[in-house]
């Protein structure tokens, strides 16, 4: 196996289980030294205080000859974020890459979701992954060099009904992609966006009745009887690629990324204007216009109206 990583330094969050696990292992054969957070929370994000799954992944690293060392942090505090790049200078003396991986499910229909279910997937995700990325940045900037992988999700890029605070989160990692490309670029620095699909605890949360009529990192049960295979390590080598020297004039991008498929998502572009080229418009000629010149091919997203 050809080492694109060797002598480089990653941090990977939520790395004990699932997607980052087969991230962590497969920059370890590729000959990064890589640190390992994982808190070992279930996927409601209730501590279990039996497992210890970085400790775990560390073990197998250093039994395939590599070098790895556990964190425990949760990314939800601002302060874990600069303790990992310090935990990266101090252990490696160095650090080269930052892939995001964590997450937590809080589903629920809009209207049955709490205060909390909401607040608690917006500060794993979208903010435990700024946490991350803030302080990796500070350490970039100055190096002028870096690369960094976040998660984004097609619930956010599209749209998944009972998935509000999740789709909200991961919709603003792909926007916060985009901006910290563009933060980033001037100082030799990447961020790319994954959006996997993957069977994963977090996917074993949704039952199979409900699997089929899922989108993206969801829609499981069809891709298997298709005979696609939907294993979270098959992430992995994208996720290396993206953090090699390969990829170094990859910036900003999104891609979906499963089986034996990668693919590069578009980015939001118009697809179709109404112009009046004197005055503007009024709702009555918006009522006229808009089915008939930029609406006639949409199709409403949701299920039948429920008529009981």
């Amino acid at each position: 196996m050809t080492e694109i990583l060797k002598d480089k330094v990653a941090i990977v969050t939520g790395a004990g289980r699932g997607i980052g696990r087969g991230i962590a292992l497969l920059f370890a054969r590729h000959g990064a030294r890589v640190v390992v957070n994982d808190p070992g929370v279930n996927v409601d994000g209730s501590t279990d205080n039996s497992s210890r799954p970085a400790a775990q992944v560390v073990e197998e690293i250093e039994q395939l000859g590599g070098q790895a060392v556990a964190n425990y942090d949760s990314v939800a505090d601002f302060h874990t974020g600069e303790s990992l790049v310090r935990q990266a200078l101090t252990t490696f003396g160095r650090l080269d890459s930052v892939v995001t991986s964590h997450g937590i499910l809080r589903d629920r229909m809009i209207f049955n979701m709490s205060e909390q279910e909401w607040g608690d997937v917006i500060n794993v995700h979208l903010k435990g992954t700024f946490n991350v990325v803030k302080h990796a940045c500070s350490h970039f900037r100055d190096q002028k060099s870096g690369s960094i992988v976040t998660m984004t999700s097609e619930s956010g890029l599209i749209g998944n009904a009972g998935q509000a605070n999740y789709g909200a989160a991961k919709s603003g990692i792909a926007g916060f992609t985009k901006v910290v490309a563009r933060d980033m670029g001037r100082y030799g620095v990447t961020c790319n966006s994954i959006a996997p699909r993957a069977v994963t605890r977090m996917t074993a949360t949704v039952s199979p009745s409900k699997r089929e009529q899922l989108p993206g990192d969801f829609a499981i049960a069809s891709a298997e009887g298709d005979g696609v295979r939907m294993a979270p390590e098959d992430v992995a080598p994208f996720a290396a690629y993206l953090a090699s020297d390969y990829a170094v004039n990859i910036n900003g991008q999104v891609f979906l990324v499963y089986g034996n498929t990668i693919a590069l998502m578009t980015q939001p572009r118009i697809s179709k204007a109404i112009f009046k080229p004197q005055g503007y418009w009024t709702v009555e000629e918006l009522r006229i216009a808009m089915p008939r010149d930029v609406c006639a091919e949409l199709v409403n997203p949701a299920p039948p109206r429920d008529t009981n």
